[in-house]
């Protein structure tokens, strides 16, 4: 067996010979694994404190990545043709589902997010992102020239995520609306959108998240809690300052797993929304910057998947694993920020590793969109080289 060596390019070499591509499927369980650590580590005490069980929070977590494999078998088995022909019912599906967690949802910290559904409760915002972004991958394919050309064709999209903003808004999630709005962003430029109209949505963008932010004072808080967080260290600085204090133990290779002092009730939230601070204290500097890398390639790959089969003329499949691309990459950066303090606290997970089913489940099934968007072009490249061949 020949190992690859450094100047091979192993990381943006297609898995030659290969139908799926080992690199992501190698990648996603990396990942998944790591949390599953970290999130048992970061668990502990808040198991003790919920339902005396130091390892509520492990077996859940590890039933969800259970079903989370399983789903991403089904997931793989459905062609893209299906995704783009129900992209729109898809969009209605969830919907339905954010107006209904405003009726019958689940109040936790103040907000109404999660539907419960027998002994899960599910997170209709999290659904919302995955249908919104085929809906939207399926519209740029029909009207592009319109997108590229009429301000029409621009304000529509726009239209729809500004219903799923308004919904989500209501919970409220104002994290889940910015990554909406920054994905759709990136989506419409991907497309073509001329440069005034990408500006004045960045405009627009921006004046609305100020509107929001001034008139709600649980989010100035945050905002100004975050700009100087030692101000009121036992107020509304003291997440960001016990996260802070989490980094700082960890110095360059952290205090060993296990041995976290944050995680012990002192950090809220700790193996949800502030993983990643535990993880920092725990393996340090080094651990945090795998972490990082690893997340960073996973990106890297959606966009690499989706500039591959954009150039081979599949444009639904294209714009949607950039999609996907953008999604992973800036809900890893607020989390990251979120936790080591460069950005205000916005509620995101970290893909694949916090605990949390529902986003657990969607992003296993975007990550099973990607394998399937690597599959098909694969297989028709492999059948178009065989007929020239033959």
């Amino acid at each position: 067996m020949k190992w690859p060596t450094f100047g091979s390019n192993w990381l943006l070499r297609p898995s030659i010979g290969l139908i799926y591509d080992r690199q992501l499927v190698i990648l996603s369980l990396t990942l998944m694994a790591i949390g599953l650590v970290i999130v048992s580590s970061a668990s502990i005490a808040e198991g003790i404190n919920v339902g005396n069980d130091p390892f509520h929070f492990v077996k859940r977590h590890g039933i969800f990545l259970v079903i989370c494999l399983v789903l991403s078998v089904f997931i793989l088995q459905v062609s893209m043709d299906r995704w783009q022909q129900f992209n729109t019912a898809l969009l209605l599906f969830s919907i339905v589902l954010l107006v209904l967690v405003l009726v019958l949802g689940r109040e936790i910290n103040g907000s109404q997010r999660w539907l419960p559904l027998g002994p899960l409760n599910v997170q209709p915002a999290e659904i919302a992102k995955l249908a919104l972004f085929t809906f939207l991958a399926g519209y740029l394919v029909r009207r592009q020239d319109e997108v590229r050309g009429q301000w029409k064709g621009f304000i529509k999209p726009l239209a729809v995520m500004g219903i799923l903003s308004v919904l989500l808004l209501l919970q409220p999630d104002l994290g889940s609306v910015v990554v909406l709005f920054v994905t759709t962003l990136g989506m419409l430029f991907l497309a073509g959108a001329r440069l005034s109209q990408f500006l004045s949505l960045v405009g627009l963008g921006l004046a609305l998240l100020l509107f929001l932010v001034i008139n709600a004072p649980y989010r100035m808080r945050r905002v100004t809690s975050f700009l100087n967080p030692w101000e009121d260290p036992f107020g509304s600085g003291y997440q960001l300052t016990q996260s802070l204090m989490a980094f700082g133990r960890g110095g360059w290779f952290g205090e060993g797993l296990g041995n976290s002092i944050q995680k012990l009730e002192y950090l809220p939230e700790a193996h949800t929304d502030f993983v990643f601070a535990i993880l920092g204290e725990e393996l340090g500097f080094s651990g945090v910057i795998i972490v990082l890398l690893l997340q960073a390639w996973l990106a890297f790959k959606a966009l690499h998947i989706g500039q591959k089969v954009l150039l081979g003329g599949r444009q639904y499949e294209g714009y949607l694993a950039m999609g996907i691309g953008i999604w992973f990459s800036f809900q890893t950066v607020v989390n990251v920020g979120a936790a080591s303090g460069m950005l205000p606290t916005k509620g995101l997970t970290l893909p694949l590793v916090s605990y949390g089913g529902s986003s657990l489940l969607v992003i296993s099934t975007a990550v099973a969109i990607l394998l399937r968007i690597d599959f098909e072009w694969r297989r028709d490249n492999m059948q178009a080289r065989q007929r020239e061949a033959s």
